[in-house]
């Protein structure tokens, strides 16, 4: 369990927005939450919405920027994680997930 703060700006400097979780799953669910929510601003009129990963994964690409701080307890500092490295540890979550139903 290794506090993590994302780091996202969806358009101009004043999109820029962090939150922090207490984990990497959890910045991850958080990620793919913010997704959900464009979705449902998106899309007012419709009910149910779902989503694959390949849109998802289309939503991070053309964010201007989204990141992530892992706390690491053997240095005591954060280190910093780009887009591709979300990618992959959202793709890991929702496998796991799959497998579990």
């Amino acid at each position: 369990m290794a506090h993590t703060i994302v780091l996202v700006q969806t358009g101009k400097p004043d999109t820029r927005t962090y939150s922090d979780f207490e984990s990497v799953n959890d910045a991850m669910e958080g990620v793919c939450h913010i997704y959900e929510q464009h979705l449902k601003r998106t899309n007012p009129d419709t009910p149910s919405i779902t989503y694959d990963i390949s849109q998802l994964f289309d939503f991070i690409d053309q964010l201007t920027d989204l990141s992530c701080l892992v706390y690491q307890r053997n240095t005591n500092t954060y280190a910093p994680y780009a887009k591709e490295w979300i990618k992959e540890k959202i793709y890991i979550l929702l496998r796991r997930v799959a497998n579990k139903s």
